[in-house]
C-alpha cells in the first residue's frame, strides 16, 4: 500500500456503496485500485498520463473519475459517510461559511465552446458578474468561462470555492464559482447544499444549528434568509452599516446581536480550507470542466471525513 492510499478500514466504509466490480470480463475494473489512482493524482497534482503503473491504465483511472464526477458518485459517497457520522452524533452543527480563491493553471483553459445558441454549462443570458451560481452539471459543449467556473480576478485566472464546514473543520457543502464572484450572494446557495441523510427513515438534515460568517456576509438579504429558516447566526456588522443604521434613527432598526466568544469558532472553516488545499489538484485547478473539478474537490472532502 502506497502513502496516501485507502487503508483497509477506509475501504471497508466505502466498498458496500460501490457497484460490484473486479471480476474478469466485468464492466468495472478493481474499484480500490482505481480510487487509489485518483487519490494519487488529487494528492500530487501530476498529469493523468504520469500515473504510476501500479494503478493500471491511466485512461481507466481518468475516465472513472470523470464518470463519477458527472453522475454524482463522489457526492453520494460523501453523503453516506456524513450520514454515518451524524448517526453517532459525530457532526458539530455549528457551521462556518467562507470562500477561497484557487488559481487556475493554463491547462484549465481551452475547453470546447458550446454551439451558438446553446445554453449548456450555464444559464441562458449568463454574463460575467459577481453573483449567481453557474451550472456545474455535465455539459457537452462547454458554455464559456462562466459555465466552467473560471473568471478573472486580482489573482488572475481563478476559480472560487465557497465552503460550509462543521465544527470539526470538515466540509459539509461545496459550491464553485468563477473567481470574481462575490461571497455574500453565495451564502444561500452554499447552505442549500447542506444535506446529510438520516441513517434510518426521515428527511435529510439541511438546517445547521448555528451559522458563523465574517463581514462579507453581513447583508440584510442574508440575515432575512437565515431568520426565515430559523437559523441562529453570528455575523459581525460592518462599520458603515452601523453608521447608516444610527443615522436613520428609529427607522434604522435594532442593532444586530453578536456573540464575540462564539465568533472565535469561525476559524474552523479556514482550517477546513487549509485541509482541502493540502491536496495539490485542489489548490491549483487543472481541469477544464467545472464538474470534473468539483468531483476532485468532493473526493478531497471525502478523504478529510474518512481521516478525521
Amino acid at each position: 500500500m502506497g502513502r496516501g492510499d485507502l487503508t483497509n478500514a477506509e475501504w471497508g466504509r466505502l466498498e458496500s456503496f460501490l457497484p460490484p466490480g473486479g471480476a474478469r470480463g466485468g464492466r468495472w475494473s478493481d474499484h480500490r485500485r482505481v480510487i487509489n489512482g485518483v487519490l494519487y493524482r488529487v494528492r500530487t497534482g501530476v498529469q493523468w498520463r504520469d500515473l504510476p503503473e501500479r494503478f493500471g491504465p491511466w485512461e481507466t483511472v481518468y475516465k472513472r473519475h470523470r464518470r463519477w464526477s458527472a453522475d454524482g458518485t463522489w457526492k453520494m459517497l460523501l453523503s453516506r459517510v456524513q450520514a454515518g457520522e451524524d448517526a453517532v452524533g459525530g457532526i458539530d452543527w455549528d457551521v462556518s461559511v467562507d470562500s477561497t480563491v484557487v488559481r487556475a493553471h493554463q491547462h484549465a483553459a481551452g475547453a470546447r465552446k458550446a454551439p451558438r445558441g446553446a445554453s449548456k454549462g450555464g444559464r441562458p443570458g449568463d454574463e460575467p458578474g459577481r453573483s449567481g451560481t453557474p451550472e456545474t452539471g455535465r455539459p457537452s459543449g462547454g458554455g464559456g468561462q462562466i459555465g466552467k467556473c473560471l473568471g478573472r480576478s486580482r489573482g488572475g485566472f481563478t476559480t472560487k470555492i465557497h465552503l460550509a464546514a462543521d465544527g470539526r473543520c470538515r466540509p459539509l457543502a461545496i459550491v464553485p464559482t468563477p473567481g470574481h464572484y462575490g461571497d455574500s450572494p453565495q451564502l444561500e446557495h452554499v447552505l442549500e447544499q447542506v444535506s446529510v441523510p438520516r441513517a434510518g427513515v426521515g428527511r435529510p438534515r439541511t438546517r445547521p444549528g448555528h451559522v458563523l460568517a465574517d463581514k462579507a456576509y453581513t447583508s440584510r438579504r442574508n440575515r432575512r434568509y437565515l431568520r426565515r429558516r430559523g437559523i441562529r447566526h453570528t455575523i459581525p456588522e460592518r462599520l458603515d452599516q452601523q453608521r447608516h443604521r444610527k443615522n436613520r434613527g428609529s427607522r434604522g432598526g435594532r442593532p444586530t446581536g453578536f456573540d464575540s466568544e462564539r465568533y472565535k469558532k469561525r476559524n474552523t472553516v479556514e482550517r477546513g480550507i487549509n485541509r482541502l488545499k493540502g491536496f495539490r489538484a485542489v489548490a491549483t485547478r487543472y481541469e477544464k470542466r467545472a464538474y470534473i473539478y468539483l468531483g476532485t474537490v468532493t473526493l478531497a472532502a471525502l478523504m478529510i471525513w474518512l481521516r478525521t
